[in-house]
């Protein structure tokens, strides 16, 4: 008796799946913005001992906090994240069929810009203070917008190349420059003494959040179909 081929189960449609990862990184997001509105003790000690240790570090390899500056001022300076943004973007625009994946690519970035300086503002944590800094910062501690931006960059272009059916290579590389990018941006920014490490980890999470919402927000169903081809 021959058997029956067994169908495997239907797939979650992607604006689903963003959706709901949407609404969990929104309920950290939430969580960790309460404990640091609220100055959680527990937090604010971990906060300290990490930024004590890592600022004695700083101070004492000059050449690895030199590096630092370098990578945190040029390379992965929210600027220059934003610049690579704003390349892909045109580029998108250029092929024409894309243009509407570029005009989302840049009103992503430009709202997370906003979410950012909003949180900042609503916020107002005090950046860490230093008798001897090695570096200086404006605006408010939290979030941290080097770790914001460098996530949604990042984010968004390796979802792009995801769904563009991207070959092995270029994604595995694409995936190992973004995750030293988004880490080492972080740890720069602590090392630096210009953040404590709940401010990166918030610029993580709201990172993450706004590429979750711009993902759901780019394959939801129009007309019965997902989002149009990026291109």
């Amino acid at each position: 008796m021959r058997r029956q081929p067994t169908q495997s189960p239907p797939r979650t449609p992607p604006h689903r799946t963003a959706a709901r990862l949407a609404a969990a990184l929104a309920v950290c997001c939430a969580l960790l913005l309460a404990v640091v509105v609220l100055r959680w003790r527990p937090l604010l000690v971990l906060d300290g001992d990490i930024s004590i240790t890592t600022h004695r570090w700083a101070v004492s390899d000059h050449g690895v906090t030199h590096a630092f500056r370098v990578l945190t001022d040029w390379v992965w300076d929210p600027l220059t994240m934003r610049l690579v943004c704003a390349a892909a973007a045109v580029w998108l625009g250029w092929r024409r069929a894309a243009w509407w994946t570029a005009l989302w690519l840049a009103v992503a970035v430009a709202l997370a810009t906003i979410l950012q300086q909003g949180v900042k503002t609503a916020v107002g944590r005090p950046r860490p203070a230093w008798p001897d800094p090695v570096d200086s910062a404006h605006y408010a501690a939290f979030p941290s917008g080097h770790a914001m931006t460098a996530t949604v960059v990042c984010g968004l272009l390796l979802w792009l190349l995801h769904r563009r059916g991207a070959g092995r290579a270029l994604w595995r590389t694409a995936v190992a420059v973004a995750a030293v990018s988004v880490a080492g941006v972080g740890l720069t920014r602590v090392w630096l003494g210009v953040h404590w490490p709940s401010d990166v980890l918030g610029g993580w999470l709201l990172g993450a959040l706004v590429v979750a919402v711009a993902v759901a927000v780019y394959e939801w169903p129009r007309d019965g179909r997902t989002g149009p081809t990026p291109g």
